[in-house]
């Protein structure tokens, strides 16, 4: 009595050699203008699926890589004069709470004029914008981080028709 798995096993691994028997007496039974064209799409849908997967993806990274390089090194340079700048900040001497609050006035009044109001309160400023130029606003916003040593904690503006900005604007000031 032979075992079932024994004869069960060869018939499976003669399958493959069977199928691949059938597909080439078939593939010699049709026509030779036939068989070049099923070679030929045969070797379309291989050109495509290697364009596809392989060249499309590495040709695109290629194309768009100077203008990454580009972006990259403005981003670099951006970074750069942020850490400079952050250098400079921390060289210079530690600014008092009252220093900071004449700093503060006196930038208020020199950049912003009527359009700033300033409100100091404990630990913290109250910028108060009635019709501000984004330039004056910007400039006040360095000179009050540099001299007075102050840091944004939050900010509600909003740009009027005319494009000037209102709203507040309230910093926290240096530790005594």
């Amino acid at each position: 009595m032979s075992a079932p798995g024994r004869n069960a096993g060869r018939r499976d691994a003669a399958m493959p050699t069977a199928w691949r028997e059938q597909l080439a007496l078939r593939w010699q039974a049709q026509p030779r203008r036939q068989q070049l064209l099923v070679a030929l799409a045969i070797a379309l849908v291989a050109g495509a699926l290697i364009w596809r997967i392989a060249l499309a993806p590495a040709l695109s990274l290629w194309r768009e890589a100077p203008q990454k390089e580009r972006a990259l090194d403005l981003e670099m340079q951006t970074m750069q004069a942020l850490e400079s700048q952050a250098r400079m900040l921390r060289q210079l001497p530690q600014a008092g709470r009252d220093d900071a609050r004449r700093a503060l006035e006196a930038s208020v009044q020199q950049q912003l004029g009527a359009s700033g109001r300033l409100q100091l309160s404990g630990d913290s400023a109250t910028l108060t914008l009635t019709g501000a130029r984004g330039e004056a606003l910007a400039q006040w916003l360095a000179q009050a981080r540099i001299d007075a040593r102050t840091r944004p904690v939050s900010a509600q503006l909003t740009r009027n028709p005319a494009g000037l900005w209102e709203g507040t604007l309230t910093l926290a000031l240096p530790a005594r």
